[in-house]
């Protein structure tokens, strides 16, 4: 990107373009069809209930319930007789029943009852609300919004397989890891990528937001990025006083699974939880995270601070002089503007991370499956490297 004036002046700057190709999560662009061969979460189990919920995922408005009985439910909002929102629609043990004219639909969209017809409907297999799959797992709900014939089988992380003694999994829905508030507005890509920049970590966190984490994490390190069998993941190397090294594994994972391990660090293993960042539109995502813990709340108190405050309590000036992720990103832009961006070195990983998803974006097109989807559930565990490690001192 250049400006039409020799001495660097913005006069003349060409309008800026966002690269549409892999922001745009709407069905039928290329990004969106990547990402709907994927599961997604679409709420915290609790967040299914007899009370229909509005949630809005890939651009797609959509209501999520549960029955009496416990199945939960996720359909397009218009109801298929006449159109009236299903979000006014009353829940029993067996569907979900539209305001207007009592039409039943079961989890599954089946039409189960037409009361103002004879004999209840008598042709109500002809009628299908449509709907989407849905899965709970780690305390999440994930839903599949892609073709019915490419459906991959939930997937399982090992890092959320196998707990010690005293440890169960908690699920968080605050959007731990977005520097801010629960919706962010701004493209999801522009938090994903972020994973795979470890060179922000000692200049924002280490300085201009307070040192938020640990002394050992504002070292600049020396960083390694290696492509995944279904991703990218950075291995980055900090030497301490002693002359041990502080080995930090973080991975970026598709479709938009964020692998972070706890920058506080507190002890060396494997990580402790996954965020997934969940793309509501174009210009709006939020973040789920499972994790082993051994005190409810554990997730939650994860969240960074701010001059010694949360984010919600800074003033405007504080926000100014303590920007965080959230600033960095959301400052952007709605969606950043690609055209103006000048890519370094250190800017690797964003780079790998982009061309895995324009290489994906290809395949999905050209009508094969993208990595890491299984169909049979034998092959459905997800092995993670990620973590903080401490590599002991070299021998005299």
């Amino acid at each position: 990107m250049n400006t039409q004036s020799g001495d660097g002046t913005a006069y003349g700057l060409p309008l800026g373009r966002s690269d549409v190709l892999l922001t745009s999560v709407t069905r039928g662009t290329p990004m969106g069809e990547l990402l709907r061969r994927y599961w997604h979460p679409v709420g915290v189990a609790a967040d299914a209930t007899q009370t229909p919920r509005k949630v809005r995922v890939l651009g797609e408005d959509l209501i999520l319930f549960r029955t009496s009985l416990g199945s939960p439910g996720l359909v397009y909002p218009r109801c298929a007789h006449r159109g009236a929102n299903l979000f006014y629609g009353r829940v029993d043990e067996r569907g979900i029943r539209c305001c207007y004219h009592g039409w039943l639909f079961g989890p599954q969209g089946e039409c189960l009852e037409q009361p103002c017809e004879a004999g209840g409907g008598r042709a109500l297999g002809l009628f299908r609300q449509p709907w989407y799959p849905i899965e709970e797992r780690y305390g999440l709900l994930f839903a599949y919004l892609g073709p019915s014939d490419r459906k991959p089988v939930l997937p399982r992380y090992d890092v959320l397989e196998t707990l010690s003694p005293g440890e169960w999994i908690e699920a968080d829905d605050s959007s731990i890891g977005s520097g801010g508030p629960v919706i962010v507005p701004c493209n999801w890509l522009q938090h994903f990528e972020n994973v795979m920049d470890p060179f922000h970590v000692p200049v924002l966190h280490g300085s201009f937001s307070g040192l938020q984490f640990v002394a050992e994490m504002g070292v600049l390190p020396q960083v390694k990025f290696e492509a995944t069998a279904r991703g990218i993941r950075s291995t980055q190397l900090r030497t301490l006083e002693d002359g041990s090294v502080f080995r930090r594994v973080t991975e970026a994972v598709l479709p938009t699974v964020r692998v972070v391990p706890s920058p506080r660090v507190g002890s060396y293993q494997a990580a402790e939880s996954i965020g997934w960042i969940l793309p509501i539109d174009d210009t709006h995502f939020r973040i789920y995270v499972a994790g082993r813990v051994r005190e409810a709340g554990a997730l939650g108190r994860m969240k960074s601070k701010f001059n010694h405050k949360s984010w919600f309590d800074l003033t405007d000036e504080e926000h100014q002089r303590f920007p965080g992720d959230y600033e960095a990103q959301v400052g952007q832009g709605p969606v950043t503007l690609h055209s103006e961006e000048h890519l370094v070195s250190s800017d690797r990983g964003v780079s790998m991370l982009r061309q895995l998803l324009r290489k994906q974006i290809e395949a999905v097109a050209g009508g094969a499956n993208p990595p890491g989807v299984a169909f049979d559930e034998s092959q459905s565990l997800v092995k993670l490297a990620a973590g903080n490690f401490l590599d002991p001192l070299p021998a005299s």
